[in-house]
């Protein structure tokens, strides 16, 4: 009826209540985080110690995005780190493509291959109907694979741009982003001091994800829990940054604000929820289509629902609104292939996780226009690489499928 369509926005924004909150309370811990400087001194004191080491350089700060973004989702933030750390893969002879390689390709890689990211694999798993540690291990052992293989793939690249410059995919237009930047040295970069509280800060915010994993594995925690764990981080921030009540609170509150439509679209998507269950027509769908895959062979399922998620993921980047969409139709299509919904999960995290590469909807256009290179250039670079992480994805599903 009319007035049950009306109201599905509202009882899908109160259903999703306790994912809402918890998505806040990240925000405005991401905010203190951000505005702390702690972050950036981190990555900014440990460029100048691999000074000389210029590999070992892309190495820590991959895996140290990598893990931000298998952890929290770590993808806007990366954007600050680019006027800090482009003079320093300047001055140690690579080129802007591998700046890009190094932060954006960490971010990408460790959300695709979510662990315990709250806007993808928590909300993607509590939509499915089961628990996040649920394919966890498997989904960490693509992590650490996958990581590897994208290291050698920039290795590769970068010692060969080191050795002859004129060996860039952008060479013409390494002037151009040279000039921009304005420096070529890192001695000339001005960064937040690594300080002792700094340092507190930022081990604080992300022991946190560790103490939630225990609290799910060991204690029973949900949304609630882990909600509450985190607003006390963020409490506990706010003391060490040696802000003002008015200015930690407000600091906190901005953050929040910044994922207020991420929180709204998780309302809205279950909002869409409501009306195809009421409207039975999730029924319908589910009922043809467990006629199409019925006696379907597990492996092929999988990769089949990874490159749906790889199309949906153009139409709808927000990972965690096409979780809450997409996961009551697809889940329960593992049941009828005697396949655990994990593995829905995992094909989910990998389809949408892999066109982050690519779509023009995404970070990728506003990471290129930061650094000044041109996206055709990109998807030259990049697209060998996708083929092998494509491949790789479909293994680690094949994998998951048959374990």
């Amino acid at each position: 009826g009319v007035a049950e369509f009306l109201e599905s926005s509202v009882l899908g924004t109160v259903d999703s209540v306790e994912i809402i909150i918890f998505i806040l309370i990240i925000g405005g811990n991401l905010g203190l985080l951000n505005a702390s400087g702690a972050f950036a001194a981190g990555i900014a004191a440990l460029s100048k110690k691999t000074k000389g080491k210029e590999f070992l350089l892309v190495v820590i700060i991959f895996v140290l995005v990598a893990l931000g973004g298998t952890t929290f989702g770590m993808a806007e933030e990366t954007i600050a780190f680019y006027p800090i750390l482009m003079p320093f893969f300047l001055a140690s002879g690579y080129d802007a493509i591998v700046a890009i390689a190094t932060i954006y390709m960490a971010s990408s890689i460790g959300t695709m291959f979510s662990t315990v990211n709250p806007f993808a694999t928590i909300i993607a798993s509590t939509a499915a109907g089961i628990n996040f540690k649920m394919g966890l291990p498997i989904r960490l052992i693509g992590l650490i694979l996958a990581s590897v293989i994208t290291l050698i793939y920039i290795y590769r690249y970068a010692r060969k741009v080191q050795k002859d410059p004129s060996k860039s995919i952008i060479a013409d237009e390494m002037p151009a982003i040279r000039k921009f930047f304005k420096m070529d040295t890192a001695e000339s970069v001005e960064v937040p001091e690594f300080t002792v509280k700094r340092k507190l800060i930022l081990f604080i915010f992300l022991m946190a994800f560790p103490i939630m994993v225990w609290g799910d594995y060991s204690q029973g925690w949900w949304f609630t829990e882990m909600s509450t764990l985190f607003l006390v981080v963020g409490v506990v921030i706010m003391f060490l940054s040696n802000m003002s009540e008015n200015e930690a609170i407000n600091t906190f509150m901005r953050g929040a604000g910044d994922l207020i439509s991420v929180a709204l679209v998780c309302g809205v998507a279950r909002a869409i929820n409501f009306i195809m269950d009421n409207g039975c027509i999730s029924d319908t769908m589910l009922y043809y289509a467990s006629n199409m895959v019925a006696g379907m062979n597990g492996v092929f399922f999988s990769i089949v629902q990874m490159i749906m998620f790889t199309i949906l993921g153009i139409f709808i980047p927000s990972s965690s609104g096409l979780a809450v969409l997409s996961m009551p139709i697809f889940a329960p299509l593992a049941d009828t292939v005697n396949l655990g919904r994990d593995v829905i999960v995992s094909a989910y995290t990998y389809g949408q996780g892999w066109m982050a590469f690519l779509t023009p909807t995404g970070l990728i256009l506003p990471t290129l226009q930061m650094v000044g290179v041109t996206y055709d250039k990109w998807i030259k670079w990049v697209m060998p690489f996708m083929v092998i992480l494509a491949i790789f994805a479909a293994a680690m599903l094949g994998v998951q499928t048959i374990m």
